[in-house]
This record gives structure tokens, sequence and C-alpha cells, in this order.
């Protein structure tokens, strides 16, 4: 009786997982948006080689979140753990406008990728504090992001240091995530 009260509590309240990759080119602040929704502050990092994990539990869901390293020569492996993702978070500096066609065609390459059909796409414009930094809408527009008709996509403007739109941003992959059990 136990074993079956259990099972039943786990099924309807319990904690559901979803893996999730974080991807962007180098210094776009994968790692520290990643360690904000993991300890709840902003820590200094360095750039990551070769990528980290990390458990995220948010509003009784549990995402195993893959933050792979964006530098050229790694940018080749990221399809390695594309495998049972059901969300990518790209990372987008977006006061670097000359590596936004670089992006969208990394993005464009991703979203190819047959292991990725049913990932939804959350896009983060970072370092909004930045002067000169292109807004929201501005970074969907340099990346076609009005094209992507086979995903499901979002983008939320935020500063990774602060904080400011990450919750937000994972708030919308929740309830994507909800909606599909």
């Amino acid at each position: 009786m136990g074993v079956l009260l259990s099972t039943f509590w786990h099924r309807m309240f319990g904690t559901k997982e979803h893996k999730m990759v974080i991807v962007g080119l180098n210094n776009a602040g994968k790692t520290t948006i990643l360690y904000h929704w993991h300890l709840g502050e902003a820590i200094r990092t360095q750039p990551t080689i070769g990528g980290n994990v990390e458990e995220v539990n948010f509003r009784n869901l549990k995402f195993t979140v893959w933050d792979l390293g964006g530098q050229e020569s790694l940018r080749s492996s990221w399809a390695l753990y594309y495998s049972g993702v059901a969300a990518v978070v790209l990372v987008v500096d977006s006061s670097e406008l000359e590596r936004l066609p670089l992006v969208k065609e990394e993005l464009l390459k991703m979203l190819a990728h047959p292991d990725l059909l049913s990932a939804v796409v959350l896009v983060f414009a970072n370092k909004q504090d930045v002067p000169g930094a292109l807004g929201a809408a501005e970074i969907s527009s340099a990346l076609g992001l009005d094209t992507i008709t086979r995903h499901e996509w979002h983008i939320e403007g935020c500063c990774a240091l602060t904080g400011a739109g990450l919750w937000d941003g994972l708030s919308w992959v929740s309830e994507r995530m909800k909606a599909r059990t």
C-alpha cells in the first residue's frame, strides 16, 4: 500500500525531469546563468573548457542543465549532448553586434539537428546592462527568430550578473514543459 501511495504521490506532485542545454558563443554568459539558476546568485566564472552540468529545481520540475563551451573548437561537439534535450537555451552577448551572424549560423545549424526537433528554444539577449547593447527585439530580428516555425521559441532580455530576466526565461521553459506532461 505504501509503495502504491508513494508512486501516486510522485506522479501527481513529484518533480518532473527534463534535459536542457545552454549554448552560445564564448563569453556570452552561459555559465553565469547556469550558476545563477543553480545557486541563486552570480559567481565569478572562468571560460568553460568542455562543459558543466548541474541540476536546477524550479516549480516542481528538475532540469539537468548542460552548459557547453562556446569556443569555436568546442561547438562541433555540441551535438553529442542533444539526445533527449527538451529545451535549448541560446545565450547571446547583446553587445557584440559583429558576432550576431555567427550566432545565427550556429542557431540554424543546431535547430536542424534531428535530436532537437521537439525542443523548445529560449534565447537570452544577455548583457542588457552594457551601453550600446541591442534589445531583445533587435536581437530577435538579427537572428531571424520569426522564421523559426518548427520550434516554440521565446526571447528574453537579461543580465546574467544581476539575474534580471533569468527567472522569467526559466518560467517560460517550465510552462512549456508542464504543458507537455
